[in-house]
């Protein structure tokens, strides 16, 4: 199973489509959304091309698709408008006997870590910063922002292949790091 993760749309059709593309592109089975799916949030600008209501249209056609979690800018008023569930903290994946602990990172992150052990991914969003790097046992892994990236960073996204390796790409296919889990 290859996994597509992406983080922070903050309610920009632009780069949903760009990575929605990528998605296709990279031949992955599942999206696992990180959170900050519509709204841009009081602390970011207003990304490129804002239209939540088209964001929401556009993600409901990959429903079937889709392992979401809840952002800290994700609501239940978002849940409303949206055809699958978003409304979780975190989600736990088992992918080739490793265990992925998929969470947004505004509550568990390096600094707060969830129960998890020495050989399981702590996956997040929420820093808007790509991030793979083994702490403690535990490999540690952001694919950064498809819309608000920070840190002159490029957008991003990740994969998650069948040989359990993490991958982050710009939307241009360069990679930018990779991390063996």
């Amino acid at each position: 199973m290859k996994l597509f993760l992406m983080s922070d749309v903050h309610g920009s059709i632009y780069y949903l489509k760009k990575a929605l593309e990528k998605f296709v592109e990279e031949k992955a089975d599942y999206i696992v959304m990180l959170g900050d799916a519509l709204y841009h949030g009081p602390r970011n600008p207003l990304p490129k091309d804002y239209k939540p209501s088209e964001v929401a249209y556009l993600l409901n056609e990959y429903k079937d698709k889709i392992i979401a979690i809840k952002g800290n800018c994700d609501s239940e008023v978002d849940q409303m408008v949206l055809e699958f569930p978003i409304l979780a903290e975190y989600t736990i994946i088992l992918h080739n006997g490793i265990r992925i602990f998929a969470t947004h990172g505004h509550k568990f992150n390096k600094e707060n870590l969830p129960n998890i052990s020495a050989g399981d991914v702590l996956v997040h969003g929420h820093t808007h910063l790509p991030v793979a790097e083994k702490y403690k046992g535990i490999s540690i892994l952001n694919p950064g922002s498809i819309t608000l990236p920070k840190e002159n960073n490029p957008n991003s996204y990740g994969i998650i292949t069948n040989e359990n390796v993490f991958t982050i790409k710009d939307f241009d296919g360069n990679m930018l790091k990779e991390l063996k889990l």
